[in-house]
């Protein structure tokens, strides 16, 4: 179904290969421009060959798949960004966060803050989690080896094109989202009231219907890192229709 990799033909401004074709505006299309723009030569994305097994992704009626994904938590100035979940940025009051190293009060007290999320993109975990069970549907890698945190093209990158890539690799495989069950894991801040605009943010970006996805949410119980508001998590599962 893919070529071996795919080749950013700079020359016409997108990117095509055999069967797949990226817009203008991909993510993965951008950072080669700007790296390419001192050299008229063609960069080819050796990473998304993850994507293209060599062995048959056969077309079964329908795929399962789970997926997790763990953020820290910390005073918005340390972290660099906001709290993003399904694509909302989570406007709260002050929290008591549990400084465990001692860098704002002493070690283990309670400090009063806004809180951010601690990743090396956006660190939206409800997306992430989304996207690790499309590819574990489809018996591919999971997200941390497609987008790797070590490489600056993912730098506090929006992760709604995490979400637009998955979306692609789904639909060229033959698949379309069966459901998705969410179970957000946080302690504070409260997010009920944002849950309708983060289920409406998914609907969107993979093309389906509000009837076909669910957003849960609870706390930890004040246990661990997570009752201590030092971190997040997400289980996403979900199931792919053949179309």
């Amino acid at each position: 179904m893919f070529r071996s990799s795919i080749v950013y033909l700079l020359s016409f401004g997108s990117v095509v290969c055999e069967g797949f074709s990226l817009p203008p505006d991909s993510p993965f299309i951008s950072s080669s421009l700007s790296t390419a723009s001192t050299s008229s030569e063609f960069t080819t994305f050796d990473a998304d060959d993850i994507l293209k097994p060599k062995y048959e992704i056969e077309p079964t009626p329908f795929r399962i798949g789970h997926g997790f994904d763990i953020h820290k938590m910390s005073p918005v100035e340390d972290a660099g960004q906001p709290i993003i979940i399904g694509g909302v940025v989570i406007e709260h009051k002050d929290q008591k966060w549990t400084d465990a190293e001692g860098k704002h009060v002493e070690k283990g007290g309670i400090y009063l803050t806004q809180l951010g999320v601690v990743a090396h993109s956006d660190g939206d975990v409800i997306y992430h989690s989304i996207v690790d069970a499309i590819f574990g549907a489809l018996t591919l890698p999971d997200i941390g080896q497609v987008f790797q945190d070590t490489d600056p093209r993912w730098k506090d990158v929006d992760s709604s094109k995490f979400m637009e890539h998955a979306y692609g690799v789904m639909s060229r495989y033959g698949y379309e989202i069966g459901n998705i069950d969410v179970t957000l894991i946080l302690e504070r801040p409260k997010v009920a009231a944002f849950k309708p605009a983060m289920k409406e943010n998914i609907v969107k970006l993979l093309k389906t219907t509000p009837g076909r996805v669910n957003i849960k949410a609870r706390t930890h119980e004040e246990l661990d890192s997570m009752g201590e508001l030092r971190s997040l998590s997400c289980h996403v599962v979900l199931t792919l229709l053949l179309k």
